[in-house]
């Protein structure tokens, strides 16, 4: 590629200039791109920016990649940075990188300075473009969905911290030949981000739920439900709560939150993971707090859960499975219109080498109550 300017989905990416240099040191100095650029030095004084500015952008151009300032098109003021690296010529690949500084961020410029440099780094020649993201950056993971680019999977220990260690990325990816706009999404939001039918509210989990989420997992008849049957940590359900919106980005599992809707108490959770995302089937799970059972609550969940699986997601069977004994669930499942489908002897995991059966359940999309 060559330094020419890009003018392009409401973005100019420009070469960078000594004029920059006050603005890239302001931005790269932003605690959140430390956090998730950990090669960038800190603090970030104008002294990296001009090392940057004179060396390092020039250096990435060398190398056969490319470095860009996102300029404001109406002022032409830095407004962060894009660029390839790890460019492989024989593959035709490279990877993709950029930051917003917080002044322009929760406007679009990164998806759409991701969508120019795709663009042009296709009409170069590339066929291939990665982006990896932190599982902790969901911000990042929406801007690769919202430009194109597809999750592929996870580069174990693939990334660097910041004062040692190695962390998990995750690949999201676009080819020269995917269609233009936003990638399809397995699990889609939620109208005006949650569910409702007047008594009951669904809403995403977040990284704030630790509290709830830690007390109901560890409650004794919530723990004997599961397999294994051993409480979770608090570290597990926190690392579970940040992850939560990851989950939901790349289709994994969309994990949510019960509400009372007529008082805003949180009573429980719920979730809904894909089995066979090819073969559209699914299975839903669901606890509640001591305090809301016996109220219809668990029973208005599901059906709620349900009805945006079968509706907005486009999931063309669910399913959900108990314990044998756990018979309160299996009449919430009933109520709902799941069919008890079979035994599955020894499925699950117990204590001490032991092994527990699965009772599995069944719903189809005309059976739903």
């Amino acid at each position: 590629m060559t330094p020419e300017v890009i003018d392009a989905h409401g973005v100019r990416l420009r070469p960078f200039r000594p004029e920059d240099a006050a603005d890239l040191a302001a931005g790269c100095a932003d605690p959140v791109n430390l956090r998730f650029n950990p090669g960038m030095p800190e603090p970030y004084t104008e002294a990296d920016a001009r090392w940057w500015i004179t060396e390092g952008a020039p250096a990435a151009w060398t190398a056969g990649g490319a470095a860009y300032a996102i300029a404001d098109r109406a002022t032409d003021r830095l407004v962060g940075g894009a660029g390839l690296g790890q460019v492989v010529t024989p593959r035709r690949q490279a990877e993709v990188g950029y930051w917003v500084a917080p002044w322009a961020r929760r406007r679009g410029v990164a998806t759409a300075a991701t969508r120019a440099l795709a663009d042009s780094a296709f009409r170069c020649g590339f066929d291939r473009l990665e982006l990896l993201t932190h599982a902790e950056n969901p911000a990042s993971q929406r801007v690769a969905l919202a430009a194109g680019f597809r999750h592929e999977g996870v580069r174990r220990a693939a990334g660097q911290l910041r004062g040692g260690g190695r962390s998990d990325l995750m690949a999201w990816v676009r080819l020269a030949d995917d269609p233009p706009g936003p990638a399809p999404r397995l699990l889609p939001g939620l109208p005006d981000g949650r569910l409702t039918d007047g008594v009951v509210t669904l809403r995403p989990l977040g990284p704030d739920d630790v509290d709830l989420m830690y007390h109901l997992h560890t409650l004794p008849e919530v723990v004997a439900n599961q397999a294994p049957p051993v409480p979770p940590t608090r570290e597990a359900i926190a690392r579970r709560c940040r992850l939560s919106e990851s989950g939901w980005l790349t289709g994994s599992i969309a994990r949510l939150l019960i509400l009372d809707a007529t008082t805003g108490e949180q009573v429980g959770s719920c979730g809904m993971s894909y089995l066979d995302a090819a073969a559209g089937e699914a299975s839903i799970g669901y606890a509640l707090l001591p305090a809301a059972r016996g109220r219809g609550l668990a029973t208005r969940a599901v059906r709620l859960l349900a009805g945006w699986a079968f509706g907005p997601v486009g999931v063309a069977r669910l399913t959900a499975a108990t314990l044998p004994g756990n018979v309160a669930s299996q009449r919430v499942l009933e109520k709902v219109g799941f069919r008890r489908e079979g035994l599955l002897r020894g499925r699950l995991p117990g204590l001490a080498g032991t092994r527990i059966d699965d009772l599995v359940f069944g719903l189809l999309p005309d059976e739903l109550r």
